[in-house]
């Protein structure tokens, strides 16, 4: 969330920047009430504190008195006595408003992020051009020729919005996740495979709740009554297993991936861009992390950006990235760039990555810091994630982009020797 004091000294800033992702009035109505909670939570304690510093007078004067052998005055009434009690509980009561309230706002977009949504997004770099097809085929007509997705049963199994990868087609994607694995641990990330069922301290560190609650499966309260959902990413996981530690600094940046399926409520898609496996409510994903010094954050996303981008240009797909605008990045990051490939049955791109900084936003709902070097004083953390990369796009792109004119399907060169074939060909009926 945000820092509190930073609203204290500098509202007007703070208004501006959050402006470019809500609307003037309601900032206004935010911070106003903020404020509001933050002075009433300020003079209660400034109250408790009177308060216990008047008891602990008492209790001196008290003890001061019997040991002159005087008469102790009569201790408070039962009133007095309560008074302190009271006046804890209207604090509590207060300081969880002003969380809450606080958890709501929306992290502060970078300086060169703009207002407004899709429209504002911004193309800042192409690499390859659009692949030339006579008569181009869609990548769920490809897969059920060549075998290699079973949309019918997938349904069978799950219902809408799931599938079933078979035979060379689960060859494939299995293959294209140990590349991107074997990518990560030659750039020094650390591999982790973290639990699928996490606890909701977990969503709300990463900033999915309490906004986007009700976007992920969660298990009955019964089952669960600390509260436990399916992740809708392991960018969840790997910033909750760091929940409430020190990181030590000469440690700095601390890189770490994951490996997991994704598990998200949202709709499958019926238009023709979200066929197949585009849009579904599980999906594979590799993603990538970085906890960083403020300091190292700049560098740390031109690093990981590259990094992502590199395995898409491995695979040899034309994609174009994207500077996010405020309304269409996630409400956690303070900058977004999509990696987006081309999908040639649509003419239009698609999002296969996101590689967002977060600043310190997350950290602080998380608690996680690090100590100045030579002092006693925790900081937060920056925080920064990327997809790296979600295959359920790249698999549709790599059948449209290789296809042939015979109806086979090129395999890109570093996929290869894992299917041990450089095309697919259609499956004899």
């Amino acid at each position: 969330m945000l820092d509190m004091e930073l609203i204290r000294k500098d509202r007007e800033a703070v208004a501006t920047a959050l402006a470019k992702r809500l609307d003037p009035a309601e900032v206004t109505r935010a911070l106003d009430e903020i404020q509001r909670l933050d002075q009433e939570r300020r003079t209660l304690i400034t109250e408790i504190d009177a308060e216990r510093q008047r008891r602990k007078a008492e209790a001196r004067a008290y003890a001061q008195a019997k040991r002159a052998g005087e008469e102790p005055q009569v201790a408070a009434p039962e009133a007095e006595r309560k008074q302190l009690a009271e006046l804890e509980s209207q604090s509590d009561e207060v300081q969880a408003r002003l969380r809450t309230a606080m958890s709501e706002l929306p992290n502060l977009p970078a300086d060169d992020v703009v207002a407004g949504g899709k429209e504002a997004n911004r193309v800042v770099k192409t690499f390859g051009e659009p692949p030339v097809i006579e008569k181009v085929r869609d990548h769920v007509e490809l897969s059920r020729a060549l075998g290699l997705v079973d949309y019918e049963r997938g349904v069978k199994l799950g219902g809408s919005g799931f599938w079933i990868y078979t035979g060379v087609g689960a060859r494939l994607e299995w293959a294209l996740l140990n590349y991107f694995i074997d990518q990560h641990i030659k750039a020094g990330y650390e591999f982790l495979l973290p639990p699928h069922l996490l606890l909701d301290s977990a969503g709300f560190a990463a900033g999915q709740f309490p906004k986007f609650y009700d976007d992920v499966y969660h298990l009955d309260r019964e089952s669960a009554p600390r509260g436990q959902f399916l992740l809708p990413t392991s960018e969840t996981a790997i910033l909750g297993a760091y929940q409430d530690e020190i990181l030590e600094t000469p440690k700095l940046p601390l890189k770490a991936f994951a490996y997991t399926p994704c598990y998200r409520r949202e709709s499958a898609g019926s238009h023709s861009d979200e066929r197949g496996t585009v849009r579904g409510h599980q999906f594979n994903k590799v993603e990538i992390f970085q906890f960083t010094l403020p300091e190292q954050a700049d560098a740390a996303l031109d690093e990981m950006l590259a990094h992502a981008e590199s395995l898409v240009e491995g695979l040899g797909l034309h994609y174009q990235r994207t500077l996010l605008s405020a309304g269409d990045a996630s409400a956690s990051m303070k900058k977004t760039l999509d990696i987006e490939v081309w999908m040639p049955s649509t003419g239009k791109y698609k999002e296969v990555s996101s590689v967002s900084w977060a600043g310190d936003y997350q950290a602080r709902r998380a608690a996680i810091r690090y100590r100045e070097p030579g002092g006693k004083q925790t900081r937060f953390v920056h925080t920064l994630n990327g997809s790296a990369l979600a295959t359920s796009r790249l698999f549709p792109a790599i059948l449209e982009q290789y296809q042939q004119s015979d109806g086979s399907v090129l395999i890109p060169k570093v996929l290869q020797d894992r299917l041990g074939t450089d095309r697919l060909t259609p499956t004899p009926r």
